[in-house]
């Protein structure tokens, strides 16, 4: 006679299922470990990336990337997958750089800021501007040359006095909108939602409430008051400031850092030398992710895409979150790329 146990006990135990191992590198710990999908994004074959720069993404879930070629349009979207969605931009040519999205009311509206980069100092003040219009490129409003300001002068003829290249912009709760001349002249200028200048703070220096290439910046609300971030990068550090200009204080625990986004109150900050870093509430670093601690980035940027490591970034610029927490990166490399960070 066959008992039940005796059945039992000659059935396979099975202590565990395999994991399939990830197909891509992975980096980061614990909750924060993501699979690292470079070259992400099916780029069309009439379109050719220059450096990528800024990255962010719309409530739909599409993803929107900022490069600086110089023989195609500025401005891709991709759809979460990766497919190519459309593309607008000629007249950002080498200077499309800062991305922002803002919901306002019921419609998203991309904000662009342009460097001016490649084009003669002395152009059309209105030629490094920031440009707001809406997911589909039709402009609303445009600021150029911060003229108002008497940190901006113009000569006779209407020409700049001092340079002026805008890199990133933020915006705060109320809508106030701050561009940050981080290849200019190291001062944050702030006006309010209609394009109306109100002030403009900062100067160079490595001093309290000095800068040197403030090259981006976030209008942080994670604090009981919100407060004014800046990437303050060839100072290596970071920078805190009222709404009203006013400093802070100041963060370390970073490099070379370029610019913020935000997800339940973590803090991505890309670092242009070789990694992205995760910071807590209180703006201290949580992990440091696909670092590549060699010190040859800036060699490495200029090669061919077939010489880069897998798992190391190189020379991370802008940086977002999507809504699922996964992390998309633009890198300053003369091939462009986009990383997405997917969390596992």
């Amino acid at each position: 006679m066959t008992t039940r146990r005796a059945l039992l006990g000659t059935a396979p135990l099975v202590l565990c299922a395999k994991r399939t191992p990830p197909k891509h590198p992975v980096t980061g710990k614990g909750e924060h470990t993501y699979e690292m999908i470079h070259d992400w994004g099916e780029t069309p074959s009439h379109i050719r990336y220059g450096n990528t720069h800024g990255v962010a993404h719309d409530r739909q879930g599409y993803i929107y990337i900022a490069h600086d070629g110089a023989t195609s349009d500025s401005i891709l979207v991709f759809d979460q997958k990766g497919k190519f969605v459309r593309s607008w931009g000629t007249e950002f040519r080498s200077g499309a750089h800062g991305l922002y999205i803002q919901r306002e009311g019921r419609a998203d509206f991309l904000y662009l800021v342009d460097t001016g980069k490649g084009r003669s100092a002395n152009v059309d003040p209105t030629h490094t501007w920031m440009v707001k219009m809406t997911l589909r490129g039709e402009e609303v409003m445009r600021i150029g040359y911060p003229k108002e300001s008497p940190k901006y002068p113009q000569k006779a003829n209407g020409e700049r006095g001092v340079v002026y290249s805008p890199t990133n912009i933020a915006i705060a709760p109320n809508g106030d909108i701050y561009v940050a001349d981080g290849y200019g002249s190291n001062c944050i200028s702030q006006y309010d939602a209609k394009g109306q200048h109100i002030r403009t703070f900062g100067e160079t220096g490595n001093g309290a409430g000095q800068m040197l290439k403030p090259h981006g910046l976030i209008v942080d609300t994670r604090g009981p008051e919100p407060v004014l971030l800046v990437a303050d990068r060839s100072n290596f550090r970071l920078q805190t400031f009222t709404l009203d200009g006013q400093h802070l204080g100041f963060g370390g625990g970073i490099k070379r850092p370029c610019h913020f986004d935000e997800y339940k109150g973590v803090m991505v900050v890309p670092d242009l030398a070789a990694r992205v870093t995760l910071l807590d509430r209180r703006n201290e670093p949580i992990v440091h992710l696909g670092e590549d601690a060699s010190d040859t980035w800036q060699q490495v940027r200029k090669q061919p895409r077939s010489t880069f490591t897998p798992g190391k970034f190189i020379c991370p610029h802008g940086a977002c979150f999507d809504q699922q927490g996964n992390i998309f990166v633009a890198e300053w490399v003369e091939v462009g790329r986009v990383t997405k960070l997917r969390r596992v």
